[in-house]
């Protein structure tokens, strides 16, 4: 952008810190929130880690299961793929289940209604069922668990139209205390373009 501009480095890297949170804030009404979920649909949960440099000090923001660092976010959307909330981000060390409890979006729902992979098993959502060490599992059970993965792979995808935004995808190169301002930013500006 620098060159593009025939401005230096330090120059666009003030403007995009001074624009990025009056982007978030003008489109803060288009971003819908946990209340606005509607439960008759069954909606699909996931996490994903959205990479940042490995910062010694901030050991919190690194992902065992990743192997990396960043912040985690949970992505619900509907059955047909298209993204109806994102909770705000949360440390990468911590799993989906915590994010999901953190972010309260079940708070006052039957969690029985959404559909989540085995990073949720615990949380009453509708998870595969895990195979037992001791046992091969019935061909009811892989039955179900392919069944149960085939609906909630528009997740996953409706995860990598987010991640179309090479900001959530590469290692986040800025201080990490702007990262969640621009998180917010860039999720306001995909809902805000799938309006």
């Amino acid at each position: 952008m620098a060159e593009a501009f025939e401005v230096s480095q330090p120059t666009i890297s003030r403007a995009i810190a001074a624009v990025t949170p009056l982007l978030a804030g003008v489109l803060e009404q288009c971003v819908p929130t946990a209340d606005d979920l509607d439960d008759r649909n069954s909606p699909i949960v996931d996490g994903t880690l959205l990479p940042c440099w490995s910062w010694a000090s901030r050991p919190e923001l690194f992902s065992g299961t990743h192997r990396t660092t960043g912040l985690t976010v949970q992505v619900v959307c509907t059955p047909d793929g298209r993204p109806r909330w994102v909770s705000d981000p949360r440390p990468g060390s911590r799993n989906d289940i915590v994010g999901l409890n953190a972010s309260r979006v079940l708070d006052g729902r039957e969690p029985s209604a959404r559909l989540g992979d085995k990073g949720y098993i615990g949380s009453g959502i509708l998870t595969p069922i895990r195979k037992p060490r001791n046992r091969e599992q019935p061909d009811w059970e892989v039955e179900f668990n392919r069944h149960h993965n085939s609906l909630r792979v528009v997740v996953e995808r409706a995860i990598a139209q987010l991640k179309t935004w090479r900001v959530l995808h590469t290692d986040y190169r800025r201080p990490t205390d702007t990262f969640t301002d621009t998180i917010s930013a860039v999720i306001a500006l995909c809902f805000y373009a799938a309006e």
